[in-house]
Protein backbone atom coordinates (compact mmCIF):
# COMPACT_ATOMS: atom_id res chain seq x y z
CA UNK A 1 0.00 0.00 0.00
CA UNK A 2 1.60 3.54 -1.02
CA UNK A 3 1.47 5.65 1.62
CA UNK A 4 2.94 8.36 -0.29
CA UNK A 5 -0.32 10.72 0.45
CA UNK A 6 1.52 13.98 1.70
CA UNK A 7 3.92 14.13 -0.97
CA UNK A 8 7.31 13.49 -1.46
CA UNK A 9 9.78 14.41 1.64
CA UNK A 10 12.74 16.99 1.02
CA UNK A 11 15.50 15.10 2.00
CA UNK A 12 14.63 12.00 0.07
CA UNK A 13 17.24 11.13 -2.63
CA UNK A 14 17.11 8.28 -4.92
CA UNK A 15 20.15 6.42 -2.76
CA UNK A 16 17.58 6.55 0.16
CA UNK A 17 14.17 5.62 -1.82
CA UNK A 18 16.40 2.59 -2.70
CA UNK A 19 16.83 1.97 1.07
CA UNK A 20 13.00 1.97 1.89
CA UNK A 21 12.29 -0.18 -1.07
CA UNK A 22 14.91 -2.93 0.54
CA UNK A 23 13.44 -2.14 4.13
CA UNK A 24 9.83 -2.39 3.06
CA UNK A 25 10.43 -5.60 1.42
CA UNK A 26 12.19 -6.97 4.97
CA UNK A 27 9.04 -5.35 6.55
CA UNK A 28 6.41 -7.03 4.97
CA UNK A 29 8.62 -10.29 4.93
CA UNK A 30 9.84 -10.38 8.59
CA UNK A 31 7.28 -7.81 10.10
CA UNK A 32 3.85 -7.84 9.09
CA UNK A 33 3.23 -11.39 8.95
CA UNK A 34 3.58 -12.12 12.46
CA UNK A 35 1.98 -9.59 14.29
CA UNK A 36 -1.40 -11.23 15.84
CA UNK A 37 1.60 -14.13 16.78
CA UNK A 38 3.47 -11.58 18.47
CA UNK A 39 0.94 -9.70 20.35
CA UNK A 40 -0.27 -13.06 22.08
CA UNK A 41 3.46 -14.09 23.00
CA UNK A 42 3.90 -10.43 24.16
CA UNK A 43 7.23 -10.04 22.44
CA UNK A 44 8.77 -10.12 19.25
CA UNK A 45 10.81 -13.41 17.92
CA UNK A 46 14.71 -12.82 19.10
CA UNK A 47 16.21 -13.54 15.55
CA UNK A 48 13.94 -10.60 14.65
CA UNK A 49 17.11 -8.76 16.16
CA UNK A 50 19.20 -10.72 14.86
CA UNK A 51 17.83 -10.51 10.97
CA UNK A 52 17.42 -6.47 11.73
CA UNK A 53 20.88 -6.41 12.47
CA UNK A 54 21.83 -8.54 9.40
CA UNK A 55 19.88 -6.14 7.21
CA UNK A 56 21.65 -2.95 8.54
CA UNK A 57 18.75 -1.33 10.27
CA UNK A 58 19.32 -1.60 14.04
CA UNK A 59 21.54 1.06 14.21
CA UNK A 60 21.42 2.41 10.40
CA UNK A 61 22.84 5.98 11.85
CA UNK A 62 25.78 4.93 13.58
CA UNK A 63 29.03 5.05 12.11
CA UNK A 64 30.81 2.25 10.27
CA UNK A 65 33.52 2.39 12.52
CA UNK A 66 31.13 1.43 15.93
CA UNK A 67 29.77 -1.21 13.95
CA UNK A 68 26.78 0.71 12.65
CA UNK A 69 25.67 1.33 8.34
CA UNK A 70 26.95 5.11 8.37
CA UNK A 71 24.02 6.74 7.54
CA UNK A 72 22.27 9.54 8.05
CA UNK A 73 18.88 10.03 10.82
CA UNK A 74 17.91 9.52 7.20
CA UNK A 75 18.19 5.83 7.19
CA UNK A 76 16.83 5.49 10.67
CA UNK A 77 13.40 7.39 9.96
CA UNK A 78 12.50 5.60 7.14
CA UNK A 79 12.88 2.70 9.31
CA UNK A 80 10.81 3.89 11.93
CA UNK A 81 8.21 5.12 8.90
CA UNK A 82 8.19 1.33 7.34
CA UNK A 83 7.64 -0.30 10.52
CA UNK A 84 4.44 2.94 11.30
CA UNK A 85 3.19 2.04 7.87
CA UNK A 86 3.38 -1.85 8.47
CA UNK A 87 1.49 -0.95 11.81
CA UNK A 88 4.28 -2.75 13.66
CA UNK A 89 4.52 -1.99 17.11
CA UNK A 90 5.93 -4.58 18.22
CA UNK A 91 9.50 -5.05 17.25
CA UNK A 92 11.42 -2.14 19.58
CA UNK A 93 14.09 -0.65 17.55
CA UNK A 94 12.92 3.07 18.27
CA UNK A 95 13.96 2.00 21.96
CA UNK A 96 17.36 0.17 20.74
CA UNK A 97 18.08 3.28 18.39
CA UNK A 98 17.90 5.36 21.29
CA UNK A 99 20.34 3.39 23.50
CA UNK A 100 22.85 3.43 20.55
CA UNK A 101 22.94 7.63 20.52
CA UNK A 102 23.23 7.56 24.21
CA UNK A 103 26.08 5.20 23.77
CA UNK A 104 27.61 7.33 20.71
CA UNK A 105 27.52 11.01 22.07
CA UNK A 106 27.62 10.31 25.58
CA UNK A 107 29.59 6.81 26.30
CA UNK A 108 33.75 6.63 26.26
CA UNK A 109 35.45 5.01 23.46
CA UNK A 110 35.61 2.03 25.30
CA UNK A 111 32.13 1.78 26.02
CA UNK A 112 30.94 3.24 22.27
CA UNK A 113 33.94 -0.35 20.86
CA UNK A 114 32.70 -2.64 23.28
CA UNK A 115 28.63 -2.34 23.03
CA UNK A 116 27.74 -0.24 19.72
CA UNK A 117 29.03 -2.88 16.92
CA UNK A 118 26.66 -5.57 19.63
CA UNK A 119 23.56 -3.30 19.12
CA UNK A 120 24.42 -2.86 14.95
CA UNK A 121 24.50 -6.83 14.98
CA UNK A 122 21.30 -7.76 16.98
CA UNK A 123 23.47 -10.05 19.33
CA UNK A 124 22.63 -7.07 22.14
CA UNK A 125 19.05 -6.34 22.94
CA UNK A 126 19.06 -2.89 24.48
CA UNK A 127 16.80 -1.06 26.85
CA UNK A 128 16.65 2.11 28.61
CA UNK A 129 15.30 2.07 32.16
CA UNK A 130 14.13 5.57 33.22
CA UNK A 131 10.46 5.17 34.76
CA UNK A 132 9.47 3.70 38.21
CA UNK A 133 6.26 3.01 39.97
CA UNK A 134 6.65 6.33 42.17
CA UNK A 135 8.19 8.37 39.15
CA UNK A 136 7.64 9.00 35.52
CA UNK A 137 8.08 12.35 33.74
CA UNK A 138 9.64 13.39 37.28
CA UNK A 139 13.36 12.04 37.00
CA UNK A 140 14.14 13.52 39.56
CA UNK A 141 12.23 11.45 42.03
CA UNK A 142 13.72 7.98 41.37
CA UNK A 143 14.60 6.23 43.79
CA UNK A 144 16.93 3.23 42.27
CA UNK A 145 20.14 3.67 44.01
CA UNK A 146 23.93 2.48 42.96
CA UNK A 147 26.95 1.95 45.78
CA UNK A 148 30.20 1.82 44.58
CA UNK A 149 32.35 -1.19 45.81
CA UNK A 150 35.72 -2.12 45.09
CA UNK A 151 34.65 -5.01 41.99
CA UNK A 152 31.89 -2.54 40.66
CA UNK A 153 28.44 -1.26 41.14
CA UNK A 154 25.24 -2.48 43.59
CA UNK A 155 21.98 -1.47 41.93
CA UNK A 156 18.83 -1.70 44.12
CA UNK A 157 15.74 -0.45 43.23
CA UNK A 158 13.00 -1.52 40.28
CA UNK A 159 11.25 -0.01 37.06
CA UNK A 160 8.56 -0.18 35.42
CA UNK A 161 7.18 0.61 31.89
CA UNK A 162 10.38 -0.70 30.10
CA UNK A 163 10.44 -1.52 26.61
CA UNK A 164 12.80 -4.04 25.60
CA UNK A 165 12.73 -5.28 29.17
CA UNK A 166 12.11 -9.01 28.64
CA UNK A 167 14.70 -9.58 25.72
CA UNK A 168 17.28 -6.83 26.74
CA UNK A 169 20.69 -7.54 27.25
CA UNK A 170 21.90 -4.19 27.67
CA UNK A 171 20.38 -2.10 30.11
CA UNK A 172 21.08 1.93 30.31
CA UNK A 173 19.89 2.58 34.17
CA UNK A 174 18.59 5.30 35.45
CA UNK A 175 20.23 5.67 39.06
CA UNK A 176 21.11 7.71 41.92
CA UNK A 177 24.64 7.29 42.95
CA UNK A 178 24.59 10.19 45.47
CA UNK A 179 20.99 10.28 47.30
CA UNK A 180 22.04 13.74 48.24
CA UNK A 181 22.92 15.52 45.61
CA UNK A 182 19.76 16.18 43.73
CA UNK A 183 20.23 16.12 40.01
CA UNK A 184 23.79 15.99 40.24
CA UNK A 185 23.92 12.70 42.18
CA UNK A 186 21.95 10.87 38.97
CA UNK A 187 24.23 8.72 36.59
CA UNK A 188 23.19 6.53 33.97
CA UNK A 189 24.86 2.66 34.52
CA UNK A 190 25.21 0.14 31.40
CA UNK A 191 24.26 -3.00 33.14
CA UNK A 192 24.98 -6.94 31.38
CA UNK A 193 21.64 -8.81 32.22
CA UNK A 194 23.12 -11.99 31.50
CA UNK A 195 24.77 -13.80 34.10
CA UNK A 196 23.87 -11.10 36.44
CA UNK A 197 22.15 -12.58 39.50
CA UNK A 198 21.02 -9.44 41.00
CA UNK A 199 18.74 -8.79 37.64
CA UNK A 200 15.53 -10.36 37.65
CA UNK A 201 12.58 -9.44 35.11
CA UNK A 202 8.94 -9.18 36.37
CA UNK A 203 6.00 -9.58 34.47
CA UNK A 204 5.68 -8.21 30.80
CA UNK A 205 2.84 -5.40 31.70
CA UNK A 206 -0.89 -6.06 30.26
CA UNK A 207 -1.23 -3.32 28.21
CA UNK A 208 -4.22 -1.41 26.57
CA UNK A 209 -2.20 -1.55 23.41
CA UNK A 210 1.17 -2.66 21.64
CA UNK A 211 0.88 -6.01 23.17
CA UNK A 212 2.97 -7.17 20.79
CA UNK A 213 6.49 -4.86 22.55
CA UNK A 214 7.87 -6.74 25.55
CA UNK A 215 6.99 -3.80 28.21
CA UNK A 216 8.08 -5.27 31.70
CA UNK A 217 8.67 -4.47 35.29
CA UNK A 218 12.87 -4.67 36.21
CA UNK A 219 14.18 -5.44 40.02
CA UNK A 220 17.56 -5.01 40.69
CA UNK A 221 18.70 -6.73 44.59
CA UNK A 222 22.42 -5.90 44.59
CA UNK A 223 22.44 -6.09 40.85
CA UNK A 224 26.44 -5.74 39.52
CA UNK A 225 27.46 -3.06 37.19
CA UNK A 226 31.20 -2.80 36.34
CA UNK A 227 32.87 -0.04 37.56
CA UNK A 228 33.54 1.19 34.08
CA UNK A 229 29.99 0.63 32.64
CA UNK A 230 29.33 4.48 34.14
CA UNK A 231 28.13 6.08 31.29
CA UNK A 232 30.76 8.85 30.18
CA UNK A 233 33.02 7.34 32.56
CA UNK A 234 32.25 9.68 35.55
CA UNK A 235 29.37 9.62 38.37
CA UNK A 236 26.71 12.73 38.38
CA UNK A 237 26.34 13.16 34.53
CA UNK A 238 23.14 11.30 33.94
CA UNK A 239 20.23 14.20 34.05
CA UNK A 240 22.36 16.10 31.74
CA UNK A 241 22.75 13.12 29.66
CA UNK A 242 18.93 12.72 29.65
CA UNK A 243 18.32 15.87 28.76
CA UNK A 244 20.49 15.86 26.08
CA UNK A 245 19.17 12.60 24.39
CA UNK A 246 15.59 13.37 25.01
CA UNK A 247 15.32 15.26 22.17
CA UNK A 248 16.55 12.39 19.43
CA UNK A 249 13.67 10.06 21.17
CA UNK A 250 11.13 12.96 20.65
CA UNK A 251 11.79 13.05 17.13
CA UNK A 252 11.47 9.21 16.82
CA UNK A 253 7.83 9.74 18.04
CA UNK A 254 7.10 12.15 15.96
CA UNK A 255 8.19 10.58 12.69
CA UNK A 256 6.40 7.16 14.06
CA UNK A 257 3.23 9.38 14.66
CA UNK A 258 3.23 11.21 11.27
CA UNK A 259 3.84 7.35 9.57
CA UNK A 260 0.81 6.86 11.73
CA UNK A 261 -1.22 9.41 10.50
CA UNK A 262 -0.83 8.29 7.21
CA UNK A 263 -1.36 5.30 7.27
CA UNK A 264 -4.65 5.77 8.70
CA UNK A 265 -6.01 8.00 6.38
CA UNK A 266 -4.85 5.35 3.38
CA UNK A 267 -6.80 3.04 4.72
CA UNK A 268 -9.87 5.13 5.62
CA UNK A 269 -9.79 6.21 1.81
CA UNK A 270 -9.76 2.93 0.63
CA UNK A 271 -12.35 1.69 2.73
CA UNK A 272 -14.91 4.75 2.27
CA UNK A 273 -14.57 3.78 -1.58
CA UNK A 274 -15.19 0.76 -1.36
CA UNK A 275 -18.36 1.02 1.30
CA UNK A 276 -21.73 1.57 -0.02
CA UNK A 277 -24.56 3.15 2.37
CA UNK A 278 -27.78 4.41 0.86
CA UNK A 279 -27.09 3.64 -2.56
CA UNK A 280 -23.71 5.17 -2.85
CA UNK A 281 -20.29 4.72 -1.79
CA UNK A 282 -19.16 6.64 1.80
CA UNK A 283 -16.71 8.71 0.29
CA UNK A 284 -19.25 10.46 -1.73
CA UNK A 285 -21.09 12.02 0.88
CA UNK A 286 -19.99 15.12 1.86
CA UNK A 287 -19.80 14.51 5.70
CA UNK A 288 -17.09 11.84 4.59
CA UNK A 289 -15.33 14.02 1.66
CA UNK A 290 -14.92 16.80 4.35
CA UNK A 291 -13.92 14.57 7.30
CA UNK A 292 -11.16 13.38 4.75
CA UNK A 293 -9.82 16.84 3.34
CA UNK A 294 -9.50 17.95 6.96
CA UNK A 295 -7.68 14.68 8.21
CA UNK A 296 -5.46 15.00 4.69
CA UNK A 297 -4.90 18.62 5.68
CA UNK A 298 -3.38 18.21 9.03
CA UNK A 299 -1.67 15.14 7.74
CA UNK A 300 0.03 17.06 4.94
CA UNK A 301 1.08 20.13 7.73
CA UNK A 302 2.39 17.42 10.18
CA UNK A 303 4.87 15.78 7.24
CA UNK A 304 6.16 19.34 6.37
CA UNK A 305 7.18 19.90 10.28
CA UNK A 306 8.45 16.31 10.71
CA UNK A 307 10.49 16.76 7.93
CA UNK A 308 12.10 19.97 8.82
CA UNK A 309 12.52 18.26 12.10
CA UNK A 310 14.60 15.29 10.29
CA UNK A 311 16.30 18.08 8.05
CA UNK A 312 17.75 19.35 11.51
CA UNK A 313 18.32 16.05 13.27
CA UNK A 314 20.61 15.03 10.33
CA UNK A 315 22.03 18.41 11.22
CA UNK A 316 22.56 17.70 14.12
CA UNK A 317 20.48 21.08 15.08
CA UNK A 318 17.88 19.42 16.44
CA UNK A 319 16.64 21.42 19.49
CA UNK A 320 14.77 20.37 23.26
CA UNK A 321 11.65 22.89 22.10
CA UNK A 322 11.01 22.12 18.69
CA UNK A 323 11.46 18.06 19.62
CA UNK A 324 8.82 18.82 22.55
CA UNK A 325 6.43 20.66 20.07
CA UNK A 326 6.58 17.39 17.65
CA UNK A 327 6.24 14.72 20.33
CA UNK A 328 3.08 16.26 22.00
CA UNK A 329 1.60 18.39 18.72
CA UNK A 330 1.85 14.97 16.86
CA UNK A 331 0.82 12.72 19.07
CA UNK A 332 -1.95 14.50 19.86
CA UNK A 333 -2.86 14.73 15.94
CA UNK A 334 -2.67 10.67 15.70
CA UNK A 335 -5.10 10.21 18.44
CA UNK A 336 -7.93 12.49 17.19
CA UNK A 337 -7.25 11.80 13.31
CA UNK A 338 -7.35 7.83 14.16
CA UNK A 339 -10.57 8.15 16.23
CA UNK A 340 -12.23 10.55 13.29
CA UNK A 341 -10.97 7.38 11.02
CA UNK A 342 -12.61 4.45 13.45
CA UNK A 343 -16.03 6.98 13.05
CA UNK A 344 -15.89 6.65 9.65
CA UNK A 345 -15.27 2.57 9.28
CA UNK A 346 -18.97 2.74 11.71
CA UNK A 347 -18.76 -0.57 13.48
CA UNK A 348 -16.16 -2.38 11.92
CA UNK A 349 -14.09 0.57 13.11
CA UNK A 350 -14.33 -0.92 16.25
CA UNK A 351 -13.30 -4.58 15.62
CA UNK A 352 -10.11 -5.19 15.86
CA UNK A 353 -9.43 -7.34 12.57
CA UNK A 354 -9.81 -4.26 11.40
CA UNK A 355 -6.05 -2.36 11.26
CA UNK A 356 -7.76 0.80 12.06
CA UNK A 357 -9.16 -0.50 15.70
CA UNK A 358 -5.95 -1.79 16.39
CA UNK A 359 -4.13 1.51 15.64
CA UNK A 360 -6.51 3.53 18.22
CA UNK A 361 -5.66 1.36 21.29
CA UNK A 362 -1.92 1.34 19.97
CA UNK A 363 -1.86 5.50 19.73
CA UNK A 364 -3.13 6.32 23.22
CA UNK A 365 0.47 6.32 24.97
CA UNK A 366 2.11 8.13 22.51
CA UNK A 367 1.37 11.10 24.47
CA UNK A 368 2.43 9.55 28.24
CA UNK A 369 5.56 7.60 26.65
CA UNK A 370 8.90 9.87 25.68
CA UNK A 371 8.19 12.58 28.29
CA UNK A 372 4.11 13.15 28.82
CA UNK A 373 2.26 16.30 26.63
CA UNK A 374 2.08 18.39 29.69
CA UNK A 375 5.96 18.41 30.23
CA UNK A 376 6.15 18.50 26.65
CA UNK A 377 4.40 22.01 27.37
CA UNK A 378 6.08 23.24 30.07
CA UNK A 379 9.22 22.90 28.08
CA UNK A 380 7.92 25.16 25.26
CA UNK A 381 6.04 27.42 27.61
CA UNK A 382 9.75 27.96 29.25
CA UNK A 383 10.70 29.25 25.52
CA UNK A 384 8.29 31.56 25.52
Amino acid sequence: MDMNICGTSSWMTPELEGFRDAVRRFVASEVAPHQQRWREQQHVDRDLWNKGGAMGILCADIPEQYGGSGGSFAHQAIVFEELGYCGDMAFGIHVHAIVAHYLLNQGTEAQKLKYLPRLASGEMVAAIAMSEPGAGSDLKGIRTTAVKTPDGYQVNGSKTFISNGYLADLVVVVVKTNADAGAKGVSLLLMETKDNPGFRVGRILEKVGQKGQDTCELFFDNAHVALDNVLGGAEGQGFAQLMTELPYERTILGVAGVAAIERALRLTIDYTRERRAFGQALIDMQNTRFVLAEIKTEATIARIFIDRCIDETIKGKMDTVTASMAKYWISDLQCKVIDQCVQLFGGYGYMLEYPIAQMYVDARVQRIYGGANEIMKEIIARSL
